[in-house]
């Protein structure tokens, strides 16, 4: 595919690129013409052709004439066909020398500029593929220096090129017959929400689905029965309503749909069926939804698509191309050669293609710029969807299914974009299909044909031209100053509709949509379709390279390159976890040094038991330090599996790279600890021995890594990872031989101890330091020291095991690597489980049936309050406006803010002040877990007067979410952003209502319309209007509003960049106040008719226009009338009136109490909503349980000697430490989500501090404490300890204190770290200090068993700051043993 372009023309301007065309050829035609008369006066010529598209035809002409009237020696076009002269050696030369070379070779060559200048004495041969950095950035300067012109002429130049010799381009026809998908939904009774006990009855069902058995599902329809054909050259408009199916029906026409939906009907490309090529390689579906990897620039994210995507058919044609041309005797342009060239070739690294797009999408300014994320501060949400956009088109495909790509961009950029895409489809024969949210008026204009969906069916399909026409014979008009994307979006809507009725002499009635369906069928538009239809486009008519049959662009090899060469790319951007990761080991490291240190044990039987303590921590380190592996490895799975969809890649090219890529990291951290420990703890000292340590430490860390990006690879989703992980690590710990050896297992489950990987570390490791010289001295009963200590381990292994262990820990690593690689092959991105009310069900059943009725629709009458100032905040990109609202607001927190801020003529008290005003902010920032009604009556109860009785409270509320059309939704979860719950716009409208029922006297609202569709924009404003109405001010920040949203406020304030205000006054009727102000200033051109104003305005008013137009906008303002009026107002409203200052009792509406009782009653929710969380937690303190009351059952009963004590003390010690790990790392991405939400609703002055952080703990306590009551009921009978009320009830307690304390621990982690990820990588640092000093790897010194050793005083210090130790000492203490044991637990002593 030839690129795009960005055309940053104005649209006041904008051009018929057709007739254009049609006028640059007939002029070309008529220079043949010229040319042929003056033949004897010339040496040669070959062919005319325009020269410039914006040129008018008389300059043509004169430029023309005086070229013939010179009587040149030759006529060169700028299209880039040429003849060589006989008299320009070096030229011919060059030509000659590129003509003679190899075909693969003469395909790689071009004449590339030797200096700055473009004289063809300047050039020289070059390989295409070599080109610098520098060559790249100043060729692409030179070829496009204006975006206005340059382009459109490049890509002209590069058709007429391909026509000149005969080439045909491939094009795509994409025709869609009958299109019908399903998909099936759980029917539960109730509401239709996620609770634990919906969850948990729908795991029950799943576990025991039986031929036969019958479960509650229904088939709900997203698109029915839809017929049509998306033609080449030619760009349609995807219109529709929210939830209306167009996501759908891209996502079918691209091949990308879920398989778990169930699709009818037949999609055809160019004849061909979608399962008979490969529809990803054809076609490119660019999503709403930005996904990159942040930390790659934006230069490197176009590189690595363009390498992966390869160049499809460019290939072909350009050797098609060459040979003709060289056949026919046509030298091309040289620059135009050289950049068709450099597109074609196939695994470049970095490619000329890459500069180009860079300087047409306006991303050049960004290029080395880091995408970024919540983390990493990147290029801005604008530029992202621009990424997004350049990146697929970067591609070879001939078909684009864009899915709302001027999302967050404003009318201008939104402009730009869409007529680069015309020129694509215009010259190039590109399919193009793009939905769009709000197109503005000159945008519509753009587009050829139109399909307006509504409910799953196609309302219109057909020119663009006629869509009015259509819904005129309907009944219906679009007003004189109403966009028609706006219009067609709102005459479909039931409350829209009436507005557009224009028959007086019929009383209206509402038109469904299956309704309009049938008059469109019935329509000549639509007969005309049908016949299109009817008419089969055969394969024959399908050029060979049009569609594409293979997967993959590139072979196994250059894909491989590619993908290690990104992920070293990866590794050197995050070095900051791994360097991070290392300096926990070191921390670690000298913390366990200093306390086995080799000056206090020696090499006997008493302190062999040390040793083995401090070899098993090397091992736990080590394995535990490859935990932060699950939490990257899920968070790039996003990215990796659109690029897998989109076959940019094999999953074994991505898998592969990452696993070589590990080895390093493995080894290097294995020698960090290997290195401070070995000789400091005084192992055996041979170097062999050193080595051998240290490569089976590497191997254990490597096959952690593997596990944990496998577990990552299966799970998906982080939750779920950090359950299954926890779970692996309990089972890997449990069955290593250290806390429980494998002769002390249940004989049945010793094959446990051969399946886990730790437990062959521990073999290794053990074997390679205790069957060492100096272990071996003889005891008595002739063995020795060393096999002494292995045989009461159960690690009595020959010396050779090691080696069988290292080869068995590869072995696994290699095993993980591989199940890595086959889960990212088969398994796709998760899903969320979809899931309907009985009730919900039935209404859709009786819509169905009564949908061919009119239905007459009624109207409710409200009183309205005398309407206060509606009043528009605007401005460019970068003009203050969101920082002006955050001041006006005070929730600015940083920067200086000076100046004065009153209300009602006293200065501001921000406590005071959050009492009486709302603010919207530009991120809808709700509790996930909890509904739309739920939501508002949270707001009301925190924020309304305490005096108010909850009936009033409750009546209110139902009245804000009737204002604010919500009613029909108020059951519905909020759910996360993009992921579940409501639409944008359905959160934009919760954001407003939240607000408003704390019913405050002004209202703060940044971009309540961003990234809504016409119709959701036109209900938010229209809510916003519904609210001014009620008696509050409003104050608006908007970006590039349409025509009725603009003059639908009051008053307007417009910034410049800068943040300086250069109109402050009333908008007027139609706008006339702001057209009359800016027409008065001497230079500003007239608006044009039926022009959107607020479009105009900022054109008008831009840096461009200001520098054009030599005046300051901001300085005409300061001395206008207008200014001084409105200072004059601000003066008489800064005195205090005889009003009393405004002014509360307490900071908070509610007292402490109240408070409390409300953050509680919302975590209550939350919580019960939240099976991810709560469940799984849950599942798996289950597992453990069983597990540890299988594993050492009945081991309370069978205390006979010192190993048998200890085997009950590992049980206590690994039950405490992984129940609390296992708590912790779940409750981190909880609290994370919820702490955004805390800090909106503490700025809002909600509640305290307090409040949230004691409702959040005492919520805790009920789930925590169930946990306890179920760990013990299991694993106490189970495991044998000695029965009494005393001890049982004290086993209870320190279990749910464990879990209290890991808990909270978690929350503190969250709290302290700016973000999730720091978080999670913080976390494994706790843990390992809590291990190290829980008291049972290296026991204090009064239970050591040859007798007190000395201890630095320090360490025990620290020992004793550390709860797990306490918690495991009041286990090990109180409650557990039968007290005929008590003799021998004192012999500890």
């Amino acid at each position: 595919m030839v690129p795009p372009c960005l055309d940053s023309d104005s649209m006041a301007r904008s051009v018929g690129y057709d007739e254009i065309e049609s006028l640059g050829i007939e002029i070309a035609e008529r220079g043949r013409s010229l040319g042929s008369s003056f033949q004897h006066h010339t040496s040669s010529f070959r062919s005319i052709e325009i020269e410039s598209v914006g040129i008018e035809p008389a300059e043509r002409g004169r430029s023309l004439g005086s070229s013939f009237g010179h009587h040149t020696s030759s006529f060169r076009s700028c299209s880039g066909l040429t003849s060589v002269k006989d008299d320009d050696n070096e030229f011919s030369l060059h030509c000659a020398e590129i003509d003679n070379l190899p075909t693969i070779e003469r395909l790689r060559s071009s004449l590339f500029d030797d200096n700055d200048g473009s004289d063809v004495q300047g050039k020289r041969v070059v390989d295409v593929t070599k080109l610098g950095a520098l060559e790249r950035h100043m060729f692409v300067e030179k070829l496009i220096k204006h975006i206005e012109n340059d382009n459109l002429r490049l890509l002209q130049k590069m058709r007429a090129r391909v026509d000149e010799v005969g080439v045909e381009l491939p094009r795509v026809e994409v025709r869609y017959s009958n299109l019908r998908v399903e998909a099936e939904c759980e029917v539960v009774h109730g509401k239709p929400l996620p609770t634990l006990w919906n969850s948990l009855k729908s795991i029950v069902r799943d576990c025991a689905k039986l031929p036969g058995l019958k479960l509650q599902e229904a088939k709900i329809t997203i698109i029915n029965d839809l017929s049509g054909i998306v033609k080449p050259g030619r760009m349609t408009l995807l219109l529709g309503p929210p939830g209306c199916g167009k996501t759908t029906l891209l996502k079918a026409l691209s091949g990308n749909l879920d398989k778990s939906l169930k699709v009818a009907g037949e999609v055809l490309y160019n004849g061909y069926k979608l399962e008979e090529f490969i529809p990803q390689k054809t076609s490119s579906y660019i999503s709403q939804t930005d996904l990159h990897m942040p930390e790659m620039t934006v230069r490197e994210t176009l590189d690595f698509s363009a390498r992966c995507q390869g160049v499809g058919s460019r290939a072909e044609i350009m050797v098609e191309v060459s040979t003709r041309e060289k056949q026919a005797g046509v030298v091309p342009d040289p620059d135009i050669d050289t950049y068709m060239k450099a597109i074609s070739v196939e695994g470049q690294k970095t490619t000329l293609q890459t500069d180009y797009m860079l300087k047409i999408l306006g991303l050049d300014i960004c290029a080395d710029t880091l995408i970024g994320d919540a983390m990493i501060r990147g290029i801005s949400g604008g530029q992202k969807k621009r990424l997004t956009t350049g990146e697929l088109i970067m591609g070879p495909t001939k078909a684009l299914f864009m899915d709302e790509i001027s999302n967050g961009l404003d009318s201008s950029t939104a402009y730009q974009i869409v007529a680069c895409l015309k020129q694509l489809a215009h010259i190039s024969n590109v399919t193009i299909l793009a939905a769009l949210l709000q197109p503005a008026p000159e945008i519509f204009d753009l587009f050829d044909d139109i399909i307006l969906m509504a409910e799953g069916k196609i309302v219109y399909h057909g020119l663009r031209n006629h869509v009015l026409n259509f819904f005129e014979d309907c009944g219906f008009r679009c007003p004189e100053r109403k966009g028609v994307a706006d219009f067609l979006q709102e005459v479909i809507s039931r409350k829209d509709q009436a507005q557009y009725w224009h028959q007086a002499e019929q009383s209206w009635s509402y038109i469904s949509v299956d309704l309009f369906c049938k008059k469109f069928k019935e329509s000549t538009y639509g007969e005309k379709l049908d016949a299109e239809l009817s008419k089969p486009f055969t394969k024959s008519q399908s050029r060979k390279n049009a569609i594409s049959f293979s997967k993959y662009s590139l072979s196994k090899w250059v894909l491989f390159r590619a993908c290690m060469s990104r992920e070293y790319l990866l590794m050197r951007r995050n070095s900051f976890v791994y360097v991070f990761k290392s300096f926990q080991i070191v921390i670690i490291a000298v913390m366990t040094m200093t306390l086995f240190l080799r000056t206090q044990m020696g090499v006997d039987v008493i302190h062999a038991n040390n040793y083995l303590g401090a070899l098993f921590f090397a091992l736990v380190v080590l394995f535990f330090d490859g935990f932060p592996e699950l939490f990257m490895t899920v968070t790039r799975l996003a990215v990796f599996y659109k690029q897998r969809d989109l076959y940019f890649y094999p999953a074994w090219s991505y898998a592969i790279p990452s696993t070589i890529l590990t080895v390093p990291l493995s080894l290097f951290e294995a020698l960090i600890w290997t290195s401070f420990t070995y000789y400091v703890i005084g192992y055996s000292p041979e170097p062999g021995r050193f080595f051998r340590q240290w490569i089976l430490l590497f191997a254990v860390h490597f096959v952690a890594i593997s596990m944990f990006r496998f577990v990552a690879s299966v799970c998906r989703t982080l939750v779920a990872s950090v359950a299954v992980g926890s779970l692996l690590i309990l089972f890997a710990f449990s069955f290593s031989g250290f806390v429980i050896p494998k002769t002390s297992m249940p004989t049945w489950l010793k094959w446990g101890f051969w399946v886990f990987p730790l437990s062959y570390g521990e073999i290794g490791i053990v074997v390679n330091e205790f069957l060492a010289p100096r272990w071996q001295k003889t005891l008595s009963g002739n063995t020795t020291i060393g096999k002494e200590t292995l045989e009461s381990r159960g690690l009595n292994f020959s010396a050779y095991f090691f080696w069988l262990t290292l080869g068995a820990l590869l072995g696994f690593a290699i095993l993980f690597n591989i199940g890595f690689t086959l889960a990212l092959t088969f398994l796709n991105s998760p899903g969320s489980r979809a899931i309907i009310s009985n009730e919900k069900l039935s209404q859709i059943k009786e819509s169905k049936d009564s949908s061919n009725g009119a239905d007459k629709v009624g109207s409710k009458s409200y009183q309205k309050t005398r309407s206060k100032p509606h009043k528009a905040l605007m401005g460019v990109t970068g003009a203050g406006k969101t920082t002006l609202l955050d001041v006006l607001a005070g929730r600015k927190t940083s920067g200086t803010v000076e100046g004065d801020i009153r209300i009602g003529g006293y200065p501001k008290v921000q406590d005071t002040f959050a009492r009486i005003s709302g603010y919207c902010e530009q991120s809808d920032i709700h509790s996930p877990q909890i509904t739309v009604e739920e939501s508002v009556i949270y707001s009301a109860w925190l924020r309304l007067h305490p005096e108010i009785d909850s009936e009033t409270k409750f009546e209110f509320v139902r009245e804000v979410l009737e204002i604010i059309e919500l009613d029909e939704i108020r059951d519905c979860l909020v759910g996360m952003p993009g992921v579940s719950g409501l639409s944008t716009e359905q959160r934009k409208r919760l954001t407003i209502a939240v607000e408003i029922v704390a019913n405050p006297s002004i209202i703060f609202m940044d971009e309540p319309t961003t990234g809504l569709d016409a119709r959701a924009a036109a209900i938010v404003m229209r809510t916003v209007k519904n609210v001014a109405d009620t008696g509050r001010t409003i104050v608006c920040t908007i970006h590039q509003p349409s025509i009725d949203q603009f003059e639908a406020f009051d008053e307007l304030v417009l910034l410049k960049s800068g943040g300086r205000i250069i109109y402050c006054g009333p908008v007027g009727h139609h706008s006339n106040s702001v057209i009359k102000y800016f027409e008065d200033i001497s230079g500003v051109p007239k608006i044009r008719s039926n022009y959107n104003p607020a479009t105009w305005m900022l054109e008008v008013t831009s840096t461009t226009a200001e520098a054009n137009l030599g005046i300051n906008f901001a300085q005409v303002y300061k001395n206008s009338v207008l200014y001084q009026n409105n200072k004059a107002l601000v003066d008489s409203l800064s005195t205090p009136s005889d009003a009393k200052e405004l002014h509360f009792k307490t900071r908070f509406s509610q007292n402490t109490w109240g408070q409390f009782k409300s953050c509680l009653w919302k975590q209550y929710l939350s919580y019960w909503r939240s099976p991810s969380y709560n469940l799984l937690r849950s599942m798996y303190l289950l597992f453990a349980s069983l597990l540890y009351g299988i594993l050492f059952w009945d081991q309370g009963r069978k205390i006979n000697n010192q190993q048998s004590l200890f085997n009950i003390l590992g049980a206590m010690f690994s039950a405490a430490m992984f129940l609390g790990i296992n708590n912790s790392s779940s409750v981190l991405p909880y609290v994370s989500t919820e702490r955004s939400v805390f800090y909106r609703e503490r700025f809002a002055g909600m509640y305290g501090s307090w409040a949230y952080a004691l409702a959040q703990v005492a919520i805790e306590v009920p789930y925590l404490m169930a946990l306890a009551i179920v760990f013990s009921t299991i694993t106490y009978p189970m495991i044998g300890y000695y029965w009494s009320a005393y001890k049982v009830l004290w086993y209870f307690y320190t279990i749910f204190c464990t879990l209290m304390y890991f808990t909270y621990l978690g929350m503190l982690i969250v709290a302290i770290t700016p973000s999730f990820p720091i978080a999670a990588t913080l976390q494994s640092l706790f843990y390992m200090i809590l291990n190290l000093f829980a008291g049972f790897l290296i026991p204090e010194p009064g239970c050591d068993r040859g007798g007190k050793s000395p201890e630095k005083p320090y360490i025990k210090k620290s020992r004793e700051k550390f709860v797990l130790r306490e918690k495991w000492h009041t286990l090990r203490h109180s409650k557990l043993l039968h007290s005929e044991d008590d003799d021998l637990g004192a012999s500890c002593a």
